[in-house]
């Protein structure tokens, strides 16, 4: 089959329903198999919103967004797109068509050298130079998108192997050299982790996007219940326990709720889970803090803050062995000071934004929230109580 008809196929085969994009000549092959397949296209008017909406998706539902784009000019829109999900680690897979091979680096017309321009905002990229490494390719993509931390893999086709005659035979699974995600986090460290905890007075957990991306939700309200612990999360984190729990503080920064502000700037031990420390969520100085910091990246950990105890794995598996550790302990003092906190900081007040958003809530409890990142827009939701982590968009980056 042509080299088109075996990349909708293994899209078929990767249980992808929906694509976003915008077709163009040198994807033209690609989008004609598209035709023929079950997967549903939606069209947009732009490069750039294809993108975005292929990371919207992902957010919204868990699975891999997948995005569509032709080559030079429809490749270079995309960037914005690209440069989001990058930031917010979100699983987008873009396919964009290229030049024939044989026209590569000749400046070609519109031709453009997208992997090239994408190597810094991507998790990883390929160009496929080689039709026999087509099907392999795709597989690598999407299992580079979605595990580990997630984040965007752009695959770049040029037009002859995308017109080639390809024996269809997707692989199963692939491995990649160098590229092995840790899961369980170590034993010694999360016995470490537990040890700070009980000994702590004032422990708050701050939970990031991580924990969206981990569905570790359920662990998460566990282990806050079980300390007991409050919880003030990122931007980027809201939703990752309900926010009508007693113990959800709301989210932190400076369109954060106050008393959540405060009571980060007062506790003696944060327990960090799937964040970054970005300078969008802390305000206060937290040097003199012990901090356990968990990450399934590595990278993160201690790039913004120093760990006290850094642990390495996915946040849903270590958070299930710190609470068959974690005892329950009084902190009547803290219940105190945090009342204190609520009490001092006295009513949020209401804008427009937050009169419509509302107005949504009452007529759909269940509603998800897009937002772009502006102070109006982020300061006129906080008063409203998300129930899950993925009912509330936003770009954190």
């Amino acid at each position: 089959m042509r080299g088109a008809d075996a990349v909708i196929k293994a899209l078929e085969v990767e249980g992808i329903k929906h694509i976003f994009g915008v077709p163009g000549g040198y994807i033209i092959d690609i989008y004609d198999a598209l035709y023929d397949s079950n997967i549903k296209h939606i069209l947009t008017r732009h490069e750039q919103a294809a993108v975005h909406a292929a990371d919207g998706y992902a957010r919204a539902s868990g699975k891999t967004g997948t995005a569509f784009t032709t080559s030079g000019p429809g490749a270079t829109n995309t960037v914005t797109g690209i440069v989001t999900a990058y930031k917010d680690s979100s699983p987008v897979v873009i396919i964009t068509g290229q030049v024939p091979r044989l026209l590569i680096g000749n400046d070609a017309f519109q031709e453009a050298d997208i992997t090239g321009i994408t190597m810094p905002i991507t998790k990883h990229n390929f160009l496929i130079t080689n039709e026999r490494e087509l099907l392999e390719t795709i597989k690598k993509a999407y299992y580079v998108a979605s595990t580990g931390r997630p984040g965007p893999v752009l695959v770049d086709i040029p037009k002859d192997i995308a017109i080639a005659d390809v024996e269809f035979d997707y692989p199963e699974k692939v491995e990649i050299k160098g590229y092995k995600p840790r899961y369980s986090g170590h034993p010694k460290q999360i016995k470490r982790a537990v040890e700070l905890i009980m000994n702590a007075e004032r422990p708050i957990i701050l939970a990031g996007g991580g924990v969206r991306w981990s569905n570790a939700s359920f662990e998460l309200m566990k282990l806050a219940e079980s300390i007991p612990a409050y919880v003030v999360t990122s931007l980027m984190g809201r939703g990752a326990i309900p926010e009508d729990h007693p113990l959800c503080l709301g989210f932190v920064g400076i369109c954060g709720r106050k008393y959540a502000n405060y009571a980060l700037k007062e506790s003696d031990l944060i327990i960090a889970i799937g964040t970054s420390f970005s300078d969008k969520s802390i305000e206060s100085d937290i040097d003199s803090k012990k901090i356990i910091h968990i990450d399934i990246d590595p990278a993160e950990i201690g790039k913004n803050v120093k760990a006290d105890v850094p642990i390495v794995g996915d946040a849903k598996l270590i958070l299930k062995e710190m609470v068959k550790l974690t005892k329950y302990k009084k902190r009547k003092e803290w219940e105190d000071k945090i009342e204190g906190l609520k009490k001092l900081s006295g009513e949020e007040e209401m804008n427009k934004v937050a009169g419509v958003i509302k107005r949504i809530f009452e007529l759909y409890s269940d509603a998800i929230i897009t937002l772009e990142p502006t102070k109006e827009l982020i300061e006129g939701s906080k008063l409203f109580k998300f129930k899950n982590s993925r009912q509330f968009i936003t770009s954190g980056g």
